[in-house]
Formats: C-alpha cells, sequence, structure tokens
C-alpha cells in the first residue's frame, strides 16, 4: 500500500486517536503535494488565476500561500 492509501484507511478507524493521527498526515502529505504542484505550475508558465481556477479557490488566497514557490 501506499502511504496515502495507508492513511486513508487509518483515517476510517474507529479508534479517535488513530483516526485524528492519520486526519493529521493526510492534511500535511496534501499541502506538501499541492505546493509541489503549484511550483510545477509556475515553472510551467501556468498564471496564479489558471492555479486557482484548477484550485477552486480565489487567485489572491492561492498567491498569497504559495507565492514565492517555483520562482
Amino acid at each position: 500500500m501506499t502511504e496515502a492509501t495507508t492513511l486513508a484507511a487509518a483515517a476510517g478507524s474507529p479508534d479517535p486517536g488513530e483516526g485524528l493521527r492519520a486526519v493529521l498526515a493526510l492534511r500535511r502529505l496534501l499541502e506538501r503535494l499541492e505546493s509541489i504542484q503549484v511550483a510545477n505550475a509556475r515553472k510551467r508558465g501556468w498564471s496564479w488565476q489558471a492555479i486557482a481556477d484548477s484550485l477552486e479557490v480565489s487567485k489572491q488566497a492561492v498567491h498569497k500561500k504559495h507565492n514565492g514557490t517555483g520562482r
């Protein structure tokens, strides 16, 4: 199993401690993946608006969160 698959399974645990730890780990993994892909998009010439549209957030939100990523 991949890390994400293992964590997703653990997030459904009936043990709240295990489930919440897995949710936290998934959140951290998601943040890393988002940063990597935003940097990838910027390197490929994507505008902040195109990235925001893909993430379904405002341009201001994505720019504020990732300003400097991939420069």
